[in-house]
């Protein structure tokens, strides 16, 4: 009995050992810094405050959560988001709307009496599935909060971005996928800001 208990609780410690050695990988949304763009100007004429980022339940995991044909879904223990999937986005997103916009996120910063465009973003679906797609369905509207017309314009988006094989390459669709988002938004966004008609682009 005692060699039993001594066996079991060895192979229970090799287990634990494996487990935690297991190589954990690490991803983020943010697409590297590109060293020839320039920053937008403190003196920029637009601002703009993006709000936190909407995600849906089934795929705010530390861990990615990818689709495996059919109705098949997998959590990936050792491929996770280096920060909450939200402020990923969320984190993308404000950069490459800076540089759609040639404007600046001063959210959580003070008032400073300039033009202010505020953003919000919630995610319906945020898909994934490696060597066949990266996928976002959201909903988004714009807001001028200073100014005196409240009225503010929302509208839906779905982009769909083709990935190899690899969780490097579905990754790095999503990051594609948000950068098409950013540009999207910003094309309502510009004509919006200056009080001029605005419409939802066309998917």
């Amino acid at each position: 009995m005692m060699h039993a208990r001594h066996w079991l609780a060895g192979a229970l410690a090799l287990a634990l050992g494996a487990c935690a050695s297991a190589p954990v990988s690490y991803y983020t949304l943010i697409a590297p810094a590109n060293d020839g763009a320039a920053a937008p100007p403190a003196s920029a004429a637009l601002q703009f405050e993006l709000l936190p980022v909407g995600v849906p339940a089934q795929v705010d995991q530390p861990q990615l959560v990818v689709r495996q044909g059919g109705q098949g879904v997998a959590i990936l223990e050792g491929q996770r988001w280096i920060a909450p999937l939200g402020e990923e986005v969320r984190g993308a997103l404000s950069a490459d709307l800076a540089r759609e916009l040639h404007a600046r996120d001063v959210t959580g910063l003070p008032d400073n009496g300039k033009p202010l465009l505020r953003i919000k973003l919630d995610l319906r679906r945020f898909d994934s599935q490696p060597g066949a797609y990266a996928l976002i369905d959201a909903a988004w509207s714009l807001r001028l909060p200073n100014s005196a017309n409240s009225t503010g314009l929302a509208c839906d988006t779905r982009i769909s971005e083709s990935v190899g094989p690899g969780y490097d390459a579905l990754v790095q669709g999503h990051q594609r996928a948000i950068a098409r988002l950013a540009e999207r938004i910003a094309a309502a966004a510009r004509p919006f800001a200056a009080g001029q008609d605005a419409s939802c682009p066309a998917d």
